[in-house]
Parts: C-alpha cells; structure tokens; sequence
C-alpha cells in the first residue's frame, strides 16, 4: 500500500473525465454514446495554427524555451489583452504555460496560506475548489442562482469577503453554469474590492471571446484592479482556437508576481512547449475569420439545445450568455442531479453532468455542453425526452 501525503486526501479532480471514463468503456461494449459531458470545442485548430507549429518543429525549435515563455508570444499575448481590456500591459507581466491550469495553481499555491480564505463562486469549476483546499485554504462560495442569470448577488458577495480572504476567484463567461457578468455587475464589484486592497482576484476569462451579446467585461479595466496592481487574468488557447490538446495558457498579473509564479514553472515543468508557442503567436497575429465562424455555430447549437431542453419533461433551462454549456433546473423531473445523469447515460446512451460535480449549489441542475454537432444535440434530446416521458410522464 501505498502512503500518501496527507495533503493528497484533500485533492478533487473533475467529474467529467470520469464520466468520459464511463461513457468510453459503455461505447467498447457496442453502445452508441452522445458526448455533452466535456467542455472541448469540437472545431479543428485553424490550419494556419497548425501550420506555424509544424514549421517551428521544422526550423528546430524542439529546446527548451525561457520559463515564462518565448518573447514573442509574450510580447503577443501582452498586446492583444491590452486591446481587448483597453488597459496597459508589458510582457514582463506574463507567463506562459501549459494551459490555464498552471495559472489557476501557481496563483494559489503563491498567496494563499494555511487557513486563508478565497472567495469564489458555486457552483464552479471544480479545480478552484480542489486546488484551495490543497493548500490548506478555506474556500467560502458565493452562490450562482437561475433566478439572478446565475450572477453575483453583490450583497452576498460582500458579505462573503472577511478578515482573512486573501483572493477572489471570478469565471465570466462561466464554467458550468454560461452565465456572464454584466458592466453593471463588474462596475459593482470593483466598487467593493477597492475597499479591500489586501485581497487579490483571479479573472477566469478563458471564455471570453465565447460571449453571445454584448462587449466582454474584465475586472481588470477597473480603476486600481489590472493587472499592474491586483488581479490575474487566466487566459488561453485551448477554448477561442480549438486548441485543448496542445496546452496553450497564459497569466497576466502583477510583473513582480509574474517572478514568483516563473519560480513555481521552474519547478514544476520548466517551460511550455516551444513549438505549442510558435502557434499561438500565428493563432494570436493571424486571421480570426475561424473563431467568428466558431461562436457562430455554438450560438446556432444554444439556441437548439436551450429550445429542447425547455420543452423536456420537468426541465427548465435559461439561455446562456456565454462559453458552451447549459446548465438546466431539473428539480421537476424528481431526481437528484446525480441520479438523472446516470439514467441519461444508461438509458438514453446521453453522456452529461451531474450540476453538483460543480458544487452544492449545482444540485437539482445538469450541465450540458453543446460543443458537439446539431445532429447529435437533437438525437440527444430526442432520447432524452424518450426517457424523461416515461420516467417523469
């Protein structure tokens, strides 16, 4: 047997390989299993990003890279979120590394103490959560409702920040839920964290050029809130350039937190892949007709699978404002979130997630992604409705 740390019985993980885990193994015994359990955009990476990462494999650049990323990318990726944040950024304030992970982690592991408390919302990415208590912080949720768009309640916010909050954690457009913070809501929060300058924020935007209506709005525009002063921007590759697989993130923070986090990549996985880099320059400085082309579709593939789901058995679903997942309210159906997703997968050959694999709050919702193809989302809810119809009538 093997003994572990003890600090490994306090790390979670994401249901959704599981769940992947449990549809693959349905699908070698022969069934035929729709994927809406995995956020991954299914568009291929745009050719001209491949293209620039062959080359760079060609022209040698298999070595080692700086820890905080090639110059270049840097130098990229510093201008093109002081465009799209209307704020000033020098490369010297970021940090590249094998995706947003990295991000999420080394911000952490750099401010959070024993027994500091971070602020984040529920339900949520799962990693936040696990990653808080890893290092011995305690997380304290603020809860995301239907009823509010699955924003903030500002109030309730507030009222969460205490003496020992040492970090924020915001994800607009969110992970499960689609929700987005509005200017209003941004403007209200900033309000807020400028009577707290000891607590630092974690922007989660890895989604946000995946926003349906409206401008983006960042944290760090605020007044005394960018990334010179307080807060973090994650960001990435993966999500706006169909680029999971080639692990492509970034930070942009506070240039002396920039040193510290380097420290942490160093030793961690010294450095991100330099060929990965070479194509996020191209994905960066290159045409974006295949991103507009992208969110187009996923708008088309919303607005199907919203219409749906609202007309399934007992199920309730608002429309997303960004991202690629809707989050219905299944309360009416009688079961529990985790039970509905297992009759799904088992009965209806429909692989999605329990909302609580995302938090307490998740309960009595599902989260479905829509990064799968038309023709599967209707198969999906036609089967679903097959199974609803009979268990729920």
């Amino acid at each position: 047997m093997v003994r572990l740390a003890r600090r490994m019985e306090r790390l979670g993980t994401e249901t959704a390989f599981s769940v992947l885990a449990k549809a693959k193994a349905l699908e070698a015994e022969g069934r035929e299993i729709i994927h809406l359990e995995i956020g991954e955009p299914d568009f291929d990476t745009p050719a001209h990003v491949v293209e620039a990462g062959c080359q760079a494999l060609r022209d040698g650049h298999t070595h080692y890279t700086p820890t905080a990323g090639i110059p270049e990318l840097r130098e990229a990726i510093a201008d093109d979120v002081a465009r799209s944040r209307v704020i000033d950024v020098g490369p010297e304030q970021v940090v590249v590394t094998p995706g947003g992970k990295p991000i999420m982690f080394f911000s952490i592991l750099a401010l959070v103490d024993e027994g500091d408390e971070v602020l984040l919302p529920n339900p949520a990415f799962p990693i936040y959560e696990s990653m808080v208590n890893f290092v011995g912080g305690r997380p304290v949720f603020v809860p995301l409702r239907q009823e509010h768009g699955f924003r903030f309640d500002l109030d309730e916010f507030e009222a969460g920040l205490g003496e020992r909050t040492r970090l924020v954690i915001l994800n607009s457009p969110a992970n499960p839920t689609g929700g987005a913070l509005t200017a209003g809501d941004i403007a209200g929060l900033a309000d807020i964290l400028r009577g707290r300058p000891d607590v630092y924020v974690l922007s989660d935007e890895i989604y946000s050029r995946l926003l349906y209506t409206g401008d983006f709005a960042s944290i760090a525009s605020e007044e005394g809130l960018g990334p010179d002063g307080r807060t973090i921007i994650l960001d990435g590759f993966s999500k706006t350039y169909a680029m999971t697989g080639w692990r492509l993130g970034y930070g942009v923070m506070p240039a002396p937190l920039a040193e510290e986090v380097a420290k942490l990549q160093v030793n961690s996985n010294s450095c991100t892949s330099a060929a990965t880099q070479y194509a996020g320059v191209a994905a960066l400085q290159g045409p974006q007709d295949a991103v507009d082309s992208m969110l187009a579709e996923f708008r088309a593939r919303r607005d199907l699978i919203v219409s749906g789901l609202n007309e399934l058995p007992g199920v309730e679903c608002i429309m997303p404002q960004g991202a690629f997942y809707a989050f219905p309210r299944i309360e009416e159906t009688g079961y529990r979130a985790d039970d509905l997703a297992d009759l799904l997968l088992d009965e209806a050959g429909v692989a999605c997630l329990s909302g609580t694999a995302f938090g307490h709050h998740g309960e009595n919702h599902l989260r479905l992604s829509y990064a799968n193809s038309r023709e599967n989302i209707s198969r999906a809810l036609e089967r679903m409705g097959e199974v609803l119809s009979r268990e729920v009538g």
